[in-house]
C-alpha cells in the first residue's frame, strides 16, 4: 500500500513539473505545438516500451480509442492553454475539478432515474459536495483572475470536464482488456495529428535555442507520470491512491510561489482547498455509490 501511495505521489509530482515546463515553453511555442511535440514524444516512448514488453498494438476497439482520443486531447488541449495563461496552481486545480464532474454525473443518472425530489434526499451529501466544489470554483475565478484571465480559467474548467470524460474513457476500455500502454500509445497518436493539423493553420514557431529544449521534458514528463499513476492503480484503485493525486496540486501550488512569484488572495486558497476537500469527497461516495467509476 505505501509503494502504491509513492507511485501515485511521484505521478502528481511529475504532472506538476510538466507544468512548469508548459509554462516556460509556451512564450516561444503556440498551444497546438505543445500539443503536438508532446503526443510525439510519449508516441515514440510508447512505441518502445510496447515492443520491450511484447504488446501488440493491434485492438479490437478501434472506436473506443478513438473516442478516447477525442475527449483526451480536448482535455489536454484546454489544460494546456490554461496553463499558459493562468497561475500554474490555478490551472492546476481546475483541471483536478474532473472528480467533483464525475460526481455531478453520477447525481445527474441519479436525478435522470428516479423522481427528482426522491434522488437529491437520497444522494444528499453528493450535491452538497458538488455545490461545495462549484463555490470553490467561484472563489478562485472571481478573486484571482484579472479580466483578460476570465476567458482562460472557463478554458481551464472545460479541461476538469474532459478529463472526466477521458477517465471514464479509459475505465471502459480497462474493462474490455485494453492494456494500458496500448491506450496511452493510442491517446499519443491521436495527440501528434490534433497537434500537428493545428499546427499547420495556425503556423509553427521557429525554434529558438535553448527555449525548445522544454519540448523534451513536456513528453517525458507526461508520459511517465501516466505510468506513475498506472502503477499506482496496478493492485487496485483504492481511495487512499486515488485521493492522493491532489499531491500535485500542493507541487504546482510550490512551483507557482517559488519559481513564477504568483500571488493568490486568500479567498483564492480557500476556493482551492475547498475544491481539493470536495474532490476528496466525492471520490469517497462515488466508491459507495458506484463502484464500478474510476476514483
Amino acid at each position: 500500500m505505501q509503494l502504491q501511495a509513492l507511485w501515485m505521489v511521484l505521478g502528481a509530482f511529475l504532472f506538476a513539473s510538466m507544468g512548469v515546463c508548459i509554462k516556460f515553453a509556451s512564450s516561444h511555442f503556440n498551444n497546438f505545438e505543445l500539443v503536438f511535440y508532446r503526443g510525439l514524444i510519449g508516441l515514440v516512448f510508447m512505441w518502445v516500451l510496447t515492443r520491450a514488453r511484447g504488446v501488440s498494438l493491434v485492438t479490437r476497439v478501434p472506436s473506443m480509442h478513438l473516442w478516447r482520443s477525442v475527449v483526451g486531447v480536448t482535455a489536454l488541449s484546454t489544460w494546456f492553454f490554461a496553463i499558459g495563461h493562468l497561475p500554474l496552481a490555478t490551472a492546476m486545480t481546475l483541471n483536478y475539478m474532473s472528480s467533483v464532474w464525475l460526481a455531478t454525473f453520477v447525481l445527474g443518472g441519479a436525478l435522470l432515474l428516479q423522481r427528482k425530489g426522491e434522488a437529491v434526499r437520497q444522494q444528499g451529501p453528493l450535491v452538497l459536495t458538488v455545490l461545495a466544489g462549484f463555490g470553490g470554483v467561484a472563489l478562485m475565478l472571481r478573486p484571482t483572475l484579472a479580466n483578460d484571465q476570465l476567458f482562460a480559467g472557463l478554458v481551464g474548467l472545460m479541461s476538469g470536464i474532459f478529463s472526466a470524460f477521458a477517465y471514464l474513457q479509459v475505465s471502459a476500455l480497462a474493462k474490455v482488456g485494453e492494456p494500458e500502454t496500448r491506450t496511452v500509445f493510442y491517446f499519443s497518436v491521436g495527440a501528434t495529428v490534433v497537434g500537428a493539423v493545428g499546427a499547420v493553420v495556425t503556423g509553427w514557431s521557429t525554434w529558438v535555442w535553448p527555449h525548445a529544449l522544454w519540448l523534451l521534458p513536456i513528453g517525458l514528463l507526461a508520459v511517465l507520470g501516466q505510468l506513475c499513476m498506472t502503477r499506482a492503480y496496478s493492485s487496485g484503485a483504492t481511495l487512499v491512491v486515488a485521493n492522493l493525486q491532489y499531491t500535485g496540486i500542493v507541487f504546482a501550488a510550490f512551483y507557482s510561489i517559488w519559481i513564477f512569484q504568483d500571488h493568490l488572495p486568500l479567498l483564492g486558497w480557500v476556493g482551492m482547498a475547498l475544491i481539493v476537500a470536495s474532490g476528496v469527497v466525492a471520490t469517497l461516495l462515488r466508491a459507495r455509490a458506484v463502484p464500478s467509476l474510476p476514483p
